[in-house]
C-alpha cells in the first residue's frame, strides 16, 4: 500500500501562501524613469556628506547606496560600513528597505524631479545570528523566575531572581548553576550586574537591596535597608561618571514612592529622592548624570544625581507610567566592553573608553542628547528629548511625539543599541516598532496569542526577541517586521528575557521555574 502523505499543517499552508504572494508582487523597477538626485546627511550631526549625486532609479538599491556613500567618504573596500537609510520629511520617517523606487517613488512621496535627502546611520559592523534552539534548560529555582540579566562582558554568566527568595548565577556555557545567592526573605524582583561586572545587585519584596560578589557568590556587607516597601527597579551609576574605579553608587526605586542612592562601598544611603506621590515603577541613571524615574502618579521626574535636586517633572500620561528607557541604555550597561572583546588595561583608559562610547551613542546634530521613552497603562507611549542640563527646575519639557496604536496597556519599552528603533510590548499581544528620532510607526509584530511581557534587541539592532504569556519566545527581523524564529519550549508564561551583550545567546525564565538558554 502506498504511503499517503499527511495534509500540510497550518504553518506550511501559511508559508506557501506567503511565498506565492511574494512571487506575484515582485515587480521590476521600470527602466525608463531616468535618474534621481540623492543628498546624504549624517543622522548624528545633521551635516551633508558631499554634494547631491544623480543615481539611475533602476540602480538606487540599498546595497548600491551603501557602496556610493562609502566611496564618497573615502572608505577602502576592507573598511566598508553598512548603513541604514531613512527619508524624513513632513513629520514622517520612511526606512529605505530595498530601494528608493519602492520606498518613495512608487508611493508618490517623491518624484524624480526632487532632490531626495537621505539620513544615514552606521549599522553594527558585526552581525548577530538569530537564536534558533534551546541549548540548555537549567532547573534550580523553586518558584517562578522574575528577572534575568547577562553579565556585561560575556554570555557565559547569567543572574536570575526568583519567587523562591533566591538569586542564582548560572554558567550558560555548561548549562549548570554556578552560585546560589541566599539572604533575601522575599521574592527577588530585580537583579542586575554593575557595568564592570564586579558586583551584582538584587532587590526584593523584603524591602532590601543586597550586593553580591559574582565570583564567590557571597554577600558584600549587610543588606541595604531604608525602603519601607518592596524594590521595583535598580540602576548603577554609569562607569564614566564614577569618582574612582572602586567607588560605585547604586540607585533603587520602591513601592514606597522614594528613590534611594547608595554608596555601595560603605553600604550607606547617599541621597533620598522624594517627590513622587505613588509607587516608583522604573528608574534609569543617564550618562549625563540625570536620574529618570517613572511612577504610578502619572509623572516622570528628572533628578540631579550629585545634589539630589528635582530638575523637572514630565506630565503627559493619563494613567500609571509602567516603564521607561533611554537611548543610551546599552552603552551604559556595557561601559568599556564592545564587540571586539578588547578591554583597556588601566582604569583611566576604561573610563575614557566608556565616556567615548556614551558620547558617540548620545550625539545627535552635534548635541549630547539622551532620548527618553515612557510607556503607560493609558495605552500610549511618549518620546521625550530632555536637554542635557536644564537651566532651572521650572523648565517645561514637552514630548517629541505621542506614539499611538496599542489597544491595551503598554508593559515594556526599549531602545535598540543603535538608538534608531523603539520596541514596545503590550497586553494586546503585539509588539510595535517605532522610529526613535521622530516617533513614526514602522511595524506591528504579530504572532503572539497572549500578552507580551517584554522584548530585547540583539546587540546589532537587527533582531528582537520577545517573551510572552503564551509560553513562547519569538525572534523578529527589525528591518522587515517579519517573524524570524519561533522558540517554543517553556511550559508556562515567560516573564523575563535578555539578549547577551556579546550577541551569542538569549536567556529566559518564567513560571515554569526553569532557566532556558537559546543559541544559534
Amino acid at each position: 500500500m502506498a504511503t499517503v502523505l499527511p495534509p500540510p499543517s497550518k504553518r506550511q499552508k501559511t508559508a506557501i501562501a506567503e511565498k506565492a504572494h511574494d512571487q506575484q508582487t515582485i515587480d521590476a523597477i521600470p527602466s525608463d524613469l531616468g535618474s534621481v538626485r540623492v543628498h546624504f546627511y549624517d543622522q548624528s550631526t545633521g551635516r551633508p556628506s558631499g554634494a547631491p549625486v544623480a543615481i539611475p532609479v533602476a540602480d538606487a538599491t540599498v546595497k548600491n547606496l551603501e557602496l556610493l556613500l562609502n566611496t564618497l567618504q573615502g572608505n577602502d573596500a576592507s573598511e566598508r560600513v553598512p548603513y541604514r537609510f531613512t527619508f524624513g520629511a513632513d513629520g514622517q520617517a520612511v526606512d529605505i528597505v530595498n530601494d528608493i523606487y519602492r520606498a518613495l517613488l512608487k508611493p508618490g512621496l517623491r518624484t524624480t524631479e526632487d532632490t531626495i535627502s537621505l539620513h544615514y546611520t552606521p549599522q553594527a559592523i558585526f552581525r548577530v545570528r538569530a537564536v534558533s534552539r534551546c541549548s540548555a534548560s537549567i532547573p534550580g529555582h523553586g518558584e517562578a523566575i522574575l528577572a534575568t540579566s547577562f553579565a556585561s562582558s560575556s554570555s557565559s554568566r547569567l543572574v536570575t531572581g526568583s519567587g523562591d527568595n533566591n538569586a542564582r548565577i548560572f554558567d550558560t556555557d555548561t548549562g549548570t548553576p554556578f552560585h546560589t545567592l541566599k539572604g533575601h526573605t522575599g521574592w527577588v524582583l530585580v537583579a542586575c550586574w554593575s557595568p564592570d561586572d564586579t558586583t551584582i545587585a538584587t532587590g526584593s519584596m523584603d524591602n532590601t537591596v543586597r550586593l553580591w560578589d559574582p565570583q564567590s557568590g557571597q554577600p558584600l556587607g549587610q543588606p541595604l535597608r531604608g525602603h519601607t516597601k518592596w524594590i521595583t527597579s535598580l540602576a548603577w551609576e554609569p562607569y564614566h561618571l564614577r569618582r574612582s574605579s572602586t567607588f560605585q553608587r547604586l540607585a533603587s526605586s520602591s513601592k514606597d514612592s522614594t528613590v534611594r542612592i547608595w554608596d555601595s562601598v560603605s553600604n550607606r544611603i547617599d541621597l533620598v529622592l522624594s517627590g513622587h506621590k505613588s509607587s516608583v515603577s522604573c528608574l534609569r541613571w543617564g550618562g549625563t548624570g540625570t536620574i529618570y524615574t517613572a511612577s504610578h502618579d502619572k509623572t516622570i521626574k528628572l533628578w540631579d544625581s550629585t545634589k539630589g535636586n528635582l530638575i523637572s517633572t514630565l506630565t503627559a500620561h493619563a494613567h500609571w507610567v509602567n516603564h521607561l528607557a533611554l537611548s543610551t541604555d546599552f552603552v551604559l550597561r556595557t561601559a568599556y566592553h564592545d564587540h571586539t572583546g578588547a578591554i583597556p588595561s588601566t582604569d583611566n583608559e576604561k573610563m575614557a573608553k566608556a565616556k567615548q562610547r556614551f558620547e558617540t551613542a548620545a550625539t545627535i546634530n552635534n548635541t549630547l542628547t539622551e532620548r527618553l521613552v515612557t510607556a503607560s497603562d493609558d495605552c500610549t507611549i511618549y518620546l521625550w528629548s530632555p536637554p542635557p542640563a536644564p537651566s532651572s527646575h521650572t523648565a517645561t519639557i514637552k514630548p517629541v511625539a505621542r506614539l499611538l496604536g496599542h489597544q491595551k496597556q503598554v508593559n515594556h519599552v526599549t531602545f535598540s543599541p543603535s538608538g534608531t528603533l523603539i520596541a514596545s510590548s503590550s497586553f494586546d499581544n503585539h509588539i510595535k516598532l517605532w522610529n526613535a528620532a521622530t516617533g513614526a510607526f514602522l511595524h506591528t509584530l504579530r504572532g503572539h496569542v497572549a500578552a507580551v511581557y517584554m522584548s530585547c534587541f540583539s546587540p546589532d539592532s537587527r533582531l528582537l526577541v520577545s517573551g510572552s504569556k503564551d509560553t513562547t519566545l519569538k525572534v523578529w527581523d527589525t528591518a522587515t517586521g517579519k517573524l524570524k524564529e519561533d522558540l517554543p519550549g517553556h511550559r508556562d508564561e515567560v516573564f523575563a528575557v535578555d539578549w547577551s551583550p556579546d550577541g551569542r545567546g538569549v536567556g529566559s525564565g518564567g513560571k515554569d521555574k526553569q532557566v532556558r538558554v537559546w543559541r544559534h
